[in-house]
């Protein structure tokens, strides 16, 4: 190859490294390299709000209908100005290298949820599955922001349920977030359970293991084999959290490439 030729490649090299350049920037300058100092593994997992852990637990059977609407509602603001910010703040990362670095910061979040909730034992198991679907929640919304999309769109409720499996269809999950939102604002149902609370937690703590991708009987098992607690949960919420960017990205990447980015 003349010199010529090998100057005519370095411009096209050039353009395939510098999205990845960019990324590992970004996540050094984010403090989301482990090699960085700051790691957001010292810091902690925030959790869902004391209002929607009353709702779910009178209201279980729709539980996860409950997290979504909040999330949208309460986190939805947050992820749309975190794009903005990070688009300005790393010009030179496009939708791609966005979505990476917010699956990058909550992997490593929900990684975190599993360490402190595996060292509390078992009575931490209902608020690790509980934390865990708030952070991929809000991982969700920050892809979808990434991508252009709002994440303050009611959509985004539905989008989370299908993402999470907790319904196949859409259509499944907008009839459920419509059931569970009448049943938010008939406030009354949340002033006394008729469902003794043994049963109430049994079952929040099973709906909020499906809607977070994590089996209850090995949620269970990481909290109380010892000394395998804080592996088994690190590693069970890390897996569930990146299999759940996967789908994420690749819906939300293939709704972008046909809708403009939001103003």
């Amino acid at each position: 190859m003349t010199d010529s030729d090998q100057a005519g490649t370095r411009p096209a090299a050039a353009a395939a490294a510098a999205p990845a350049d960019a990324l590992a920037e970004a996540m050094i300058r984010d403090n989301l390299d482990p090699r960085a100092e700051g790691h957001p593994a010292q810091e902690p997992t925030a959790a869902p709000p004391a209002g929607l852990w009353d709702r779910m637990r009178a209201d279980p059977q729709y539980a996860p209908e409950h997290l979504a609407l909040e999330a949208v509602r309460r986190l939805g603001p947050e992820a749309r100005e975190w794009a903005e910010s990070a688009r300005a703040a790393h010009p030179g990362l496009d939708r791609d290298g966005l979505a990476q670095l917010a699956t990058r910061k909550f992997v490593t979040r929900a990684r975190l949820s599993g360490a402190v909730s595996g060292a509390a034992g078992l009575p931490g198991a209902v608020i690790d599955v509980g934390v865990l679907a708030w952070t991929q929640a809000r991982m969700v919304l920050h892809i979808a922001a990434a991508y252009g999309l709002d994440p303050q769109h009611p959509d985004r409720a539905t989008d989370l349920l299908v993402l999470q499996k907790v319904h196949k269809a859409s259509e499944a999950a907008r009839l459920a977030l419509g059931v569970a939102a009448g049943r938010e604002r008939a406030g009354a149902l949340f002033r006394g359970s008729q469902t003794p609370l043994r049963q109430a937690v049994l079952r929040l703590s099973v709906r909020l293991a499906k809607m977070a991708g994590v089996r209850a009987a090995k949620r269970v098992f990481a909290k109380i084999v010892p000394g395998a607690a804080i592996i088994l949960g690190t590693w069970a919420n890390s897996s569930a959290t990146t299999d759940l960017a996967r789908r994420t990205t690749a819906l939300y990447g293939q709704r972008a490439i046909t809708a403009p980015p939001q103003p």
